[in-house]
């Protein structure tokens, strides 16, 4: 891995830390960053390949909101060859889309694969089997994310999977801090410095909003999902499954 393509982000001394974008500067180094900082990651988009072979109808739509550069949309694709299904990968910036496009050239696919930048708070879901949120509910409003959620079920076809992986906060509090400790050690061990944690953590405070599982199962049931529950915890990280 080249300097270019490591997560160098926060390791030095920045005074007053800037709040997260995902601008240009995150782009090249988005994959060590989220290999590094996500315990779990690969095998929550590993499964999320797992779920588009088992939910994806022919001639369906499946929708990746928030998709950075594709790690889903990719996982996905590579699962429903055939089916005359159309993939869209949706995020808000542009740099993200414009490298993600030059990764799906590199990758030929008789699957239909659009690109869309937009909010994804204002993209129509129509004649979805799956749609995935890894990673992107965290960055929304908290006062938006229940009409968001209720989109996406109205979008659904019957036993439609909708996928929302998360960072996750825990009741009692002295849980939750004993998850986080044991995240941060999780970056420590992969070459992340104790500044570099910290001034992460700053940069987030205040973009990332976690919520608690059952927060989010909640949400789930009164939009109307039948069925919803975690698969998959490591930390405070996790993913969770709905089926409308």
């Amino acid at each position: 891995m080249t300097d270019k393509n490591r997560d160098n982000l926060f390791a030095r001394p920045l005074g007053k830390v800037p709040k997260f974008v995902f601008d240009r500067s995150v782009v090249d180094i988005f994959p060590d960053m989220i290999q590094r900082s996500v315990p779990g990651y690969q095998t929550i988009i590993n499964h999320t390949g797992e779920l588009a072979d088992r939910f994806v109808q022919q001639g369906s739509h499946c929708y990746d909101l928030g998709c950075s550069l594709g790690a889903s949309t990719l996982a996905i694709r590579e699962r429903i060859e055939g089916r005359n299904g159309t993939i869209f990968a949706v995020d808000n910036s542009a740099e993200m889309l414009d490298q993600l496009n030059n990764i799906l050239a590199s990758q030929p696919s008789t699957t239909n694969t659009q690109l869309i930048e937009s909010d994804i708070c204002e993209v129509q879901i129509t004649n979805a089997s799956l749609v995935v949120l890894n990673f992107t509910l965290q960055f929304v409003p908290l006062e938006q994310r229940s009409e968001l959620i209720s989109t996406i079920y109205q979008g659904l076809n019957p036993n439609g999977c909708l996928v929302i992986s998360e960072k996750l906060h825990f009741q009692p509090e002295s849980l939750n801090q004993l998850l986080t400790e044991l995240h941060h050690q999780f970056k420590r061990d992969q070459g992340y410095s104790d500044l570099e944690i910290s001034q992460k953590r700053d940069a987030i405070d205040d973009v990332l909003i976690p919520e608690t599982i059952d927060s989010h199962i909640e949400r789930l049931q009164n939009c109307g999902f039948k069925t919803a529950s975690p698969w998959f915890q490591c930390y405070n990280f996790g993913s969770l499954v709905a089926i409308k």
